[in-house]
């Protein structure tokens, strides 16, 4: 039987949210930090471009490039049928705000003097023109996620984490090469149905948000929990040790834990604080 919160019972509704108690000896209650609030949209296109371009220096540091394979967008909040990624050939260390290219619905580039990945398009733009609430989504080729994507199959349900996605995840069945068809961005967006994830067969994962930092932090747990996924059927496998598997109510109750935009959002801040101090700020420029 899933337990019931009491102990968020008295905190407001965004502490609650995202499983944050606070409050002094005195009385005074301390609120987690947000999503902020912004006076223009100028203002909320260029935090979302800077959540962006970190977002690319901290899949560079967890080893998530390769080549020019890879791509990070975000819809513009101005013109809303656009959508900022990544130059084809800049390295995800060296992306910096200047160097975010802002491309149409046709995928003609409209601000910036690089040429995009036709791939990046081609998945991209069907994702957002289909998910109106999604804001952003996060492909690369990360190696636990192309070692599960071989399988072609959705995630156990079998650790707190991976009740991330309980759920909220969908598999991409097939392989057709390198995606350079608006139809098969399409198939995708598709198969992606309204979840936050999915495991592209023989392929790797994409993960979207309703905030750039949010479908960074669904993409990195993904990746890690495809991890965890294949380690523990290597030792079932190599013991005949049987796993276990939580049950659905937990997992109902815990996914509104840990599976939240809002918790997607807050769990990406401290990477965001790390490559900032790493950095110095270097790719706010």
């Amino acid at each position: 039987m899933a337990p019931v919160a009491q102990v968020l019972s008295a905190e407001s509704n965004g502490n609650a949210t995202v499983g944050a108690l606070g409050k002094t000896k005195s009385g005074k209650p301390l609120k987690v930090r947000a999503y902020p609030k912004f006076d223009s949209l100028e203002e909320e296109r260029q935090y979302r471009k800077q959540h962006l371009a970190a977002a690319y220096r901290v899949f560079a540091e967890r080893g998530f490039d390769e080549g020019v394979a890879g791509h990070m967008s975000v819809r513009d909040p101005i013109l809303t049928d656009h959508f900022w990624l990544n130059p084809l050939s800049k390295h995800f260390s060296q992306i910096s705000v200047s160097d975010l290219i802002l491309v149409d619905e046709d995928g003609t580039v409209v601000i910036g003097d690089e040429p995009i990945n036709a791939a990046a398009f081609a998945i991209h733009s069907e994702i957002h023109k289909a998910r109106p609430d999604v804001h952003a989504a996060c492909h690369a080729h990360s190696v636990y996620g192309k070692a599960f994507s071989v399988f072609g199959r959705e995630l156990d349900m079998i650790t707190q984490d991976s009740l991330r996605f309980y759920k909220n995840h969908a598999v991409f069945p097939q392989f057709n090469g390198v995606v350079l068809d608006r139809e098969e961005g399409k198939r995708i967006a598709e198969h992606l149905g309204d979840g936050k994830a999915i495991i592209l067969q023989n392929h790797g994962l994409l993960t979207v948000g309703e905030t750039i930092d949010a479908a960074a932090f669904w993409f990195m747990s993904l990746d890690k929990t495809c991890q965890a996924q294949l380690l523990v059927d290597a030792a079932a496998q190599g013991s005949g040790n049987k796993k276990n598997y939580i049950p659905q109510e937990e997992a109902s109750f815990s996914y509104q834990q840990v599976g939240t935009p809002e918790k997607g959002w807050l769990a990406f801040q401290p990477y965001y604080d790390e490559i900032l101090a790493k950095t110095q700020g270097s790719f706010l420029k």
